[in-house]
């Protein structure tokens, strides 16, 4: 029984335990713990291998780090089903909406985390270098998927693609500082100027400009400042790099699993991070 393994890592005989629906993209089954003296968790239980190795990632840091930017970590259970119990988030603001201050709230605790010190097990960024750096090499094998969005035409494509994938392989992404690599509203709880940030399965060792970068195309869309204000210092082959990465995913269905609307997502992105990369590199106008 998932209410006896939680009650055994509390330490707490639990009164109910409810399902809540997630806003992230990640199909781990999401909990509301209530224990018998009146307190709450927050539970996430996996379902499948991949979540359960998404867990016990998390549970690398948990374990390991502490601070304002992370939930309180409460308790993990390796056995069938994996779970981590963690301090439940349910009456912070989860953006959008960006209330005055809360960009600022994350961009200091971005700062926080790249500051501390990476927990022992923690992989480096560049084990994404290939997935993150080959998508236009993949587009070009392909590129009707991407093409069918009518971002760009194929004369455009063609003729940027060289530059594309030369600036998104160069991107340097290797640094020493703790990432957590996955910054979007549904991954950022506020409480008052204090921003949380859950779901540290992406969590590596790399550049931290990286995080900025990786949260700047969302933040867009969602109202906020352009990528150029938010990483005003952004090495033109970051958003090359983002670019070809979902470029390469859009126009696919989605990994099984997955929450409906990534693909909407990635594509919302691409949108913003597209035009991006084109000033960044001094392309021609999409066209």
């Amino acid at each position: 029984m998932i209410e006896q393994r939680i009650a055994e890592l509390a330490a707490m005989p639990v009164s109910s335990v409810e399902a809540v629906a997630g806003r992230g993209y990640t199909p781990a089954k999401r909990l509301l713990v209530t224990f018998e003296d009146g307190s709450t968790a927050f539970a996430k239980v996996a379902v499948n291998e991949s979540t359960a190795e998404w867990l016990a990632v998390e549970h690398v840091v948990y374990s390991q780090v502490e601070g304002a930017f992370l939930p309180r970590f409460l308790g993990y259970d390796d056995g069938e089903p994996a779970l981590l119990l963690l301090e439940d988030l349910s009456e912070a603001h989860w953006p959008p909406p960006w209330p005055d201050g809360s960009v600022a709230a994350v961009l200091g605790a971005l700062e926080k985390i790249a500051a501390t010190w990476p927990p022992h097990g923690v992989p480096s960024a560049d084990i994404y270098r290939e997935e993150l750096g080959e998508g236009w090499a993949l587009v070009e094998q392909d590129p009707g998927p991407f093409l069918s969005f009518e971002l760009c035409s194929r004369e455009w494509l063609a003729e940027t693609l060289p530059t594309l994938l030369e600036a998104a392989r160069a991107a340097p992404i290797e640094g020493e500082s703790l990432l957590h690599f996955d910054v979007r509203s549904d991954n950022i709880a506020l409480q008052g100027d204090r921003a949380v940030l859950v779901d540290w399965n992406w969590a590596c060792i790399g550049n931290p400009v990286l995080d900025r970068a990786t949260w700047a195309p969302s933040l867009h869309v969602e109202g906020g400042p352009s990528p150029e204000e938010l990483v005003p210092e952004c090495p033109p082959g970051f958003p090359a790099m983002l670019a070809g990465f979902w470029a390469l995913r859009v126009g696919f269905p989605p990994p099984e699993g997955a929450a409906p609307g990534l693909r909407d997502l990635q594509l919302a992105q691409l949108g913003v991070v597209l035009p991006w990369a084109v000033r960044a590199l001094d392309l021609p106008p999409l066209g």
